[in-house]
């Protein structure tokens, strides 16, 4: 019976989804202490792409769901001995709501999301103290190579040699026999990143690359070569290029604080002039 009232019921639903709506009792799916829940309700909420049987079940649990929601609400109604105190905190929070909503509103049309480069740089170099890294940074280069790939003394020779020859000769290489090549001498990226690619077995990994600039490994598959150029620890400052999203996060975050404070400074003083606030003490 349950299967079947079900399938009729999907049936219906599925009529009212092509359009053929018919009046408000035959669109109705259940009422509960003056509450109804309708066909088109419920179609609003139906994800798409659900098989027959998905779809049945995710209906019947909806409805389940609904059903006890308005009987829980009617009771705790009826139980809850002060109401108005329900009533301020709603009204509250609509208000809030509101008010944010507008600021965001307001703050999309007249803010600029552009910040000026001059502006993210003079931010940076006036607040270094507040962008320390918490994880060890490295400039670079990795390549990792089949334990059987030709002339290996070159590639040994090579991953060590930053000249402009000895990158060009590495990438070539790279091309046809490196299992994998990252090229970071111009940019910061994290040691995890690359350590993520290494059978270093060492304790304090992050201590070992510091004092060990170039590093072979080999496991039963390939040769692993790391050349660090650089190598910024942790409680070191930020480099420019890695602090940037923060710095722009942070500029961004004060824009909005100031505009929404200038804008209530704003609106308080038009009131004021326009004597729509009334001090009684």
């Amino acid at each position: 019976m349950r299967l079947t009232g079900l399938l009729l019921f999907f049936f219906l639903l599925c009529v009212s989804c092509n359009g053929n709506r018919n009046s408000m009792e035959e669109n109705l799916l259940v009422e509960v202490n003056g509450e109804f829940l309708y066909k088109d309700d419920l179609q609003k909420v139906l994800p798409v792409g659900l098989s027959k049987d998905d779809s049945l079940l995710f209906a019947e649990n909806y409805i389940r769901n609904w059903v006890e929601d308005i009987l829980l609400y009617n009771v705790a109604k009826t139980n809850i001995p002060n109401s108005e105190e329900v009533d301020k905190l709603v009204e509250s929070y609509r208000k809030t709501l509101i008010i944010h909503t507008y600021q965001q509103e307001l703050i999309s049309q007249r803010l600029s999301s552009e910040i000026p480069e001059r502006e993210l740089t003079e931010f940076y170099e006036n607040n270094k103290r507040l962008f320390i890294l918490e994880r060890p940074l490295v400039k670079g280069l990795f390549i990792r190579v089949p334990l059987a790939a030709p002339n290996m003394n070159d590639v040994r020779k090579w991953y060590k040699t930053e000249t402009q020859e000895a990158i060009e000769y590495l990438e070539k290489y790279s091309l046809q026999h490196a299992l994998s090549y990252d090229y970071f001498y111009d940019k910061w990226i994290t040691l995890s990143e690359v350590l993520g690619k290494m059978p270093l077995k060492e304790v304090n990994q992050e201590d070992y690359v510091a004092k060990h600039r170039h590093i072979e490994l080999q496991d039963t598959v390939s040769y692993y070569f790391l050349n660090v150029t650089d190598y910024l620890g942790v409680g070191d400052e930020k480099p420019y290029d890695f602090a940037r999203p923060s710095v722009i996060e942070i500029i961004t975050n004060m824009k909005r604080v100031n505009f929404i404070k200038d804008m209530k400074s704003d609106l308080y003083k038009e009131a004021l002039k326009g004597n729509k606030i009334k001090y009684n003490y």
